[in-house]
């Protein structure tokens, strides 16, 4: 199976969907599974894996009832508060809906940049592992020492990292970003997501040879088991279109991996971590 490992779909509205600010018209308007379709068989992509895209159990709902409908979506990864006393019961009432493989939040937009400390949000993260749901992390350069104390106390559950925790592309900057990412994959519990990269360069400027230090940081630290293609679509739309970030990733991938290597990145690792 090749797999697109992470894009959203939404219905969208200005108060539901607050973080699409004025300088993303692009993004102002529904996206849904027709019209990813045709990007995804262009680049003969077999399924997706649509990601959360506002923090609450109705879009949790939503993606689901998209899934239930569409084949294209192999897996859902949604939002429960994590915090939540009555977690278990919530996890319950998804039971039924087996395409629900993980679960994220945004730590990225939290005021305190220790969250990822709070007990209780990592006793419910803790409670996923009995469930077999990954937990993805939303988070920037500047949560990665977080991350790595977080990654350690829970090593029964399976994380994914989100867009390389967000380097700073477009200001060419590697450290301490590099250190941080090979530090947090020395840990075997954690596997990366290679998405969401144009959107940290220079949208209108970027070249490929931009991203080849940050990628060749991923690569090495994480190893070939460990890296999962994922377009960011749509909101990669605004820095490029699905041709060219697929291209930008198809040619650094044909240049250094054999093709075993690049089935596991294009849909092989994604399938085995969230048990498609």
């Amino acid at each position: 199976m090749r797999v697109d490992a992470h894009q959203h779909y939404w219905r969208y509205t200005p108060a539901d969907y607050g973080w699409i600010g004025p300088d993303m018209q692009l993004l102002q308007r529904d996206y849904l599974p027709r019209d990813l379709a045709p990007c995804l068989a262009a680049a003969q992509i077999d399924a997706s894996l649509a990601v959360q895209a506002r923090q609450s159990l109705e879009e949790t709902r939503f993606l689901l009832e998209l899934a239930a409908d569409d084949d294209s979506i192999a897996g859902v990864v949604g939002w429960v508060d994590l915090c939540a006393p009555d977690l278990d019961a919530m996890l319950a009432a998804f039971e039924a809906s087996p395409k629900l493989v993980g679960l994220r939040h945004g730590v990225q937009d939290e005021p305190d940049d220790a969250f990822l400390e709070r007990a209780d949000f990592r006793r419910g993260v803790a409670q996923l592992a009995r469930q077999e749901l990954v937990y993805e992390l939303l988070i920037h350069p500047r949560h990665l020492p977080y991350a790595l104390d977080f990654a350690r106390a829970l090593p029964e559950v399976s994380l994914v990292l989100d867009h390389l925790a967000k380097p700073f592309i477009a200001r060419a900057e590697l450290e301490p970003w590099a250190s941080g990412l090979r530090d947090l994959a020395a840990l075997p519990n954690v596997a990366c997501k290679v998405s969401g990269l144009v959107t940290e360069a220079d949208w209108s400027g970027w070249k490929p040879a931009d991203f080849t230090p940050y990628l060749d940081v991923a690569f090495e630290a994480f190893g070939e088991e460990r890296v999962l293609f994922g377009s960011d679509w749509p909101v990669a739309l605004l820095a490029a279109d699905y041709p060219g970030l697929y291209s930008l990733l198809h040619d650094f991938t044909e240049a250094r991996l054999d093709p075993e290597g690049r089935a596991r990145f294009f849909g092989g690792n994604a399938e085995r971590l969230y048990h498609l």
